[in-house]
């Protein structure tokens, strides 16, 4: 099998404030990147494109909020939304509850790291 059939695109899309880290790279806020066939997370995308998790609120997969921990596969459409979004649309749209899930995750894994220390 060769490199390339290992490994499929997403797209992504860079909404906000956080195209001025697409810029400062010199990147377009519309990119395809590779990802092995098995994918990887949301957050993993983020960090790839050097674009600070902290600033992005939310993660849409193929038209629906996600979790940023969540996983994303080849094929999907990925859109990258920074805090700012107003009022009752992050309630409706679903951004508030997953902000809460990725608030969950991270205190825990803070818990697990600390075990561990």
């Amino acid at each position: 099998m060769s490199e390339r059939e290992k490994k499929q695109p997403v797209t992504i899309r860079i909404f906000g404030f956080l195209r001025s880290y697409m810029d400062a790279q010199g990147l377009p806020y519309t990119l395809e990147r590779d990802l092995p066939r098995e994918g990887c997370t949301a957050h993993d995308i983020v960090t790839m494109l050097s674009l600070p998790p902290e600033r992005v609120e939310a993660v849409f997969r193929n038209g629906q909020v996600i979790n940023i921990y969540d996983p994303v596969s080849p094929g999907d459409r990925l859109a990258l939304c920074p805090y700012g979004t107003p009022g009752p649309y992050r309630v409706f749209l679903g951004m508030v509850r997953e902000n809460r899930e990725r608030a969950k995750r991270e205190d825990e894994g803070c818990r697990r790291s600390k075990i561990y220390d």
